[in-house]
């Protein structure tokens, strides 16, 4: 399919979706830019594995984040989707080198299935229903089991501020 074609047949969706992060028509419309900008430099890198419109998705909450990141601004939790906000706090985590180090280390020693769980999830972005199939499991669980490694990676993390204070 051609970058056009992917364009045309997509802004729309990746509009919507923007839209509803950002509750701004103008910004809305700058990160979809933004998105598709990021989207044509990394084409060659989409191997068709997953689904297009969910790649776009991807990149514009990427950009969406760089956006807010950029600006200092404080993500609401109200303003994302709820999947996306399950993980906000551990990516904003993650993105800070010490604590990703910190996180990494403490996933690498937990146990299964919440290690590979969060790792699939976070690291991978799959979705939940994917999650679960992988397991031979449902959505439910992946997104139970999510949320556990997630409580125990930022409940491990609040314990090391604390020895740290």
């Amino acid at each position: 399919m051609e970058f056009e074609e992917v364009y045309q047949r997509y802004f729309r969706d990746v509009y919507r979706f923007t839209l509803g992060l950002t509750q701004d028509r103008a910004l809305a419309e700058e990160i979809v830019q933004d998105t598709f900008f990021r989207a044509l430099k990394s084409l060659d890198r989409f191997d068709g594995s997953k689904d297009i419109r969910a790649w776009l998705f991807t990149i514009a909450r990427n950009a969406w984040y760089s956006y807010c990141r950029a600006r200092k601004r404080t993500l609401s939790q109200e303003n994302l989707p709820q999947d996306l906000a399950d993980s906000v706090r551990i990516e904003e985590r993650i993105e800070d080198e010490e604590s990703a180090f910190a996180i990494h280390q403490f996933l690498h020693a937990m146990e299964e299935p919440y290690k590979e769980v969060f790792s699939l999830r976070v690291f991978g972005e799959l979705p939940y229903e994917k999650i679960g199939r992988l397991f031979g499991r449902n959505a439910n669980w992946a997104r139970v089991t999510f949320y556990r490694a997630k409580v125990q990676i930022i409940e491990h993390m609040e314990a090391m501020g604390h020895e740290r204070d």
